[in-house]
């Protein structure tokens, strides 16, 4: 007995103290109006102006490839994308309207009708069960004031929304209302409540779908259809009860309506691209870095981060999902599978201007955000004695001159040990044009080359071609010793393509505000690196290589291609770099995590003429299927070639091919590419192209030594 006494005065307690707090809000509400209480309050029409104000919403950015498809979105803790009232369908409004404010259109910012109501609906059941705010009080209270539940508040929120009413239409408060509003599961305004559970647009929400929406305002969490089904399915019943009550639906279309199911899961925005592609998520990631650290984004890492994912921003970008599309054919098509032991990074630009069209840095970037295409550092092989090559080319030397290539070959390393190596599958080289030798990708012809040209000068082109990675000086380097970057090597060819202007890759064309104002818009500003002969000469060069030399499974049927294959030491990387007029591409293959020798991968020892030539052929073949060929522009005449030899006046060291001295012996280095077949030489020329397919035996596999070349060479 003395329990139900007890529940009897708790329930009793309870009922008072709900209509203790109704009336009081009633009379606040009341004293809000009242212009002896505005004086009394301190606010009312007295307001400063600056309290009004009404900043604007965090909105989505979204990103956009180079035809204008959305292939992502930023965003921060609120996903927003704001639409105006006029793209709201009725039944969207309307539901709202009923729920939250029924006389939304007649009342001048507060209602005394509602409040009454609600102060009764309350009473009679026993709890705070319906609340007396309109939906200005409920846009001034998220806007402009602290969710604090205290006298200052309330009536501060009571006297702005009549303030409110008077500076803005209905229309512009109810769009303003829609597009603020808290659906749960990280959905601020309609259009994202529509996409989070409806995978629809707004304009698509159904007389189900709003009274969804309408159900969740009042407690969003609480009300989750994916966490509590049951509470929200009878909440959206009341929805539709009120809806009967008011005329806009009758009883028969709210028990057909009742019937529908709920949304079982939470949806992202529809990103067919992304979805096809999975690549594109390395490349957005490479948008969004390159916009948190430019400065037109802001001037602080803060004013960037706030415009980037809350500025509401149109971003276009330079991202080809053709090629992208085409790229990743050619890595699944041509990759051996190895259970994941190597992969494949793939980095394209379109030369005349440095857009990045496409890259492959990863399988997936949810579990591996390391992008190989911007972020791995692997030797390049022979694919940097184009570096070399263009240096002598600057200098005045032309592709008839002829240099050695025998080997084994020693060059001198002043303060230190000799280099020795030798040209690849022990081929003994002997004296031929730099066409030949580069087609033959000659080892010591290259090493005696650089040391002619100078390796400071190397090193120099290198820079002027985009290279930013540590270069150290010394003799191993035109064999490519050094580490580089995919989306680098791809922006340096990309040069030669574009008669020697450089131009530095980037990623974003344009960016809009959430108006549609341009903010700002990429600018081609390209850099003479070298001169137009000289990248039609070596592209001449290159040209033959991927004809007849190390490079001939990159060929593009019907189409003009040049490029460089590059093996690393120990066959632990292996490269394929190479343009047409239309695209530049590296393709990198080898273990993303350590250098481990590729050998029989496949039944063969990779190097860059086996497999990363066949994706680059592959991939580039697949993306120039429908445009048209264009050839390379010939170099002006040339002289007669003579012979190169000796030291140069760029580097006083110059070689020795017959040096007896204590030596660095290194025949792992590079390369290349020929599977251990064998050359005639004819007057300087080497007229016998590699053998299509690689023998069954693979090259030699001599240890590489213990000692490590020497690292420098002095000033």
């Amino acid at each position: 007995m003395l329990n139900g006494i007890l529940r009897a005065g708790s329930l009793s307690l309870r009922f008072i103290l709900v209509v203790v707090a109704s009336a009081l809000g009633l009379f606040l509400v009341v004293l809000a109006l009242s212009p002896q209480a505005a004086g009394f309050l301190h606010i009312g029409t007295s307001a400063e102006p600056e309290d009004i104000n009404l900043d604007p919403l965090a909105q989505r950015s979204v990103v956009y490839d180079r035809y204008g498809n959305e292939i992502a979105v930023f965003h921060a803790e609120e996903d927003r994308e704001e639409v105006p009232l006029d793209k709201v369908p009725e039944a969207v409004v309307r539901t709202i309207l009923v729920v939250e404010d029924e006389d939304f259109y007649s009342h001048n910012g507060v209602n005394l009708k509602a409040t009454f109501r609600a102060l009764f609906e309350n009473v009679a059941a026993g709890e705070i069960a319906q609340g007396g705010s309109t939906i200005t009080q409920q846009l001034v209270k998220n806007a402009l004031l602290t969710p604090a539940q205290d006298l200052n508040r309330k009536t501060k929120e009571a006297a702005l929304a009549v303030r409110l009413e008077r500076e803005m239409g209905k229309d512009e408060i109810l769009e303003r209302y829609l597009n603020t509003i808290y659906f749960g599961n990280g959905a601020y305004g309609v259009q994202a409540g529509a996409e989070t559970y409806f995978n629809k647009n707004v304009e698509d929400l159904n007389w189900a779908d709003a009274a969804l929406l309408a159900a969740l305002i009042r407690n969003p969490v609480g009300y989750d259809p994916i966490a509590y089904p049951d509470v929200a399915k009878e909440r959206r019943s009341i929805v539709f009860d009120r809806l009967v009550e008011t005329g806009d639906l009758t009883e028969e279309e709210a028990i057909t309506l009742d019937a529908t199911p709920l949304p079982e899961q939470v949806y992202e925005p529809v990103q067919p691209v992304q979805e096809i592609l999975a690549g594109t998520e390395y490349f957005v990631e490479e948008v969004k870095q390159s916009l948190l650290d430019d400065p037109r984004m802001g001037t602080t890492p803060i004013e960037r981060f706030n415009a980037v994912f809350k500025g509401g921003l149109e971003i276009h970008t330079t991202f080809d999902p053709l090629a992208q599309s085409a790229a990743e054919y050619g890595v699944r098509e041509e990759l051996p599978d190895t259970g994941g032991r190597f992969t494949a990074a793939v980095a394209s630009v379109e030369p005349s201007n440095g857009a990045v069209r496409s890259m492959v840095g990863g399988t997936d970037f949810e579990t591996e955000k390391f992008n190989l295409a911007t972020q791995g550092k692997r030797q390049p092989g022979s694919s940097f004695k184009v570096f070399v090559l263009v240096t002598a080319l600057e200098q005045g030397w032309i592709p008839s001159d002829t240099i050695s290539g025998s080997s084994p070959c020693s060059i001198p390393n002043p303060g230190g040990e000799a280099y020795v190596a030798q040209n690849f599958g022990g081929s003994s080289g002997g004296t031929k044009s730099l066409t030949a030798q580069t087609t033959a990708s000659s080892n010591c012809a290259y090493l005696r080359l650089g040391q002619v040209v100078g390796i400071d000068n190397v090193i120099d082109t290198a820079r002027k071609l985009g290279l930013t990675t540590p270069l150290d000086k010394v003799p191993s380097m035109p064999l490519g010793s050094e580490e580089v970057i995919p989306l680098e090597m791809a922006a340096a060819y990309a040069t030669l393509a574009n008669d020697g202007i450089y131009n530095k890759p980037y990623y974003v064309e344009r960016v809009a505000d959430r108006h549609g104002n341009l903010l700002f818009e990429h600018e081609a500003l390209g850099t003479r690196a070298v001169s137009t002969q000289t990248a039609r000469l070596a592209t001449q060069i290159l040209e033959e290589n991927v004809q007849n030399g190390t490079g001939t499974k990159a060929q593009i049927p019907g189409h003009f291609a040049a490029g460089k294959t590059g093996t690393a030491e120990n066959f632990e990387d292996a490269w394929f770099v190479g343009y047409t007029e239309y695209l530049a591409t590296a393709v990198w293959m080898g273990n993303k995590y350590e250098k481990i020798p590729m050998r029989s991968v496949g039944g063969v020892s990779v190097t860059g003429g086996s497999y990363p030539a066949e994706i680059w052929g592959a991939y580039m073949t697949e993306y120039h299927k429908l445009l048209p060929p264009v050839p390379f522009p010939p170099p002006a005449p040339t002289r007669s070639g003579k012979h190169i030899s000796g030291s140069s006046s760029n580097d006083s060291s110059g070689y020795d091919s017959d040096s007896s001295d204590d030596y660095y012996y290194d025949d792992d280095y590079d390369d290349d590419d020929y599977y251990g077949g064998t050359t005639t030489t004819t007057g300087g020329f080497d007229e016998a192209p590699p053998p299509t397919d690689p023998p069954t035996t693979d090259p030699p596999t001599t240890d590489p030594p213990t000692t490590d070349p020497p690292a420098e060479l002095p000033p």
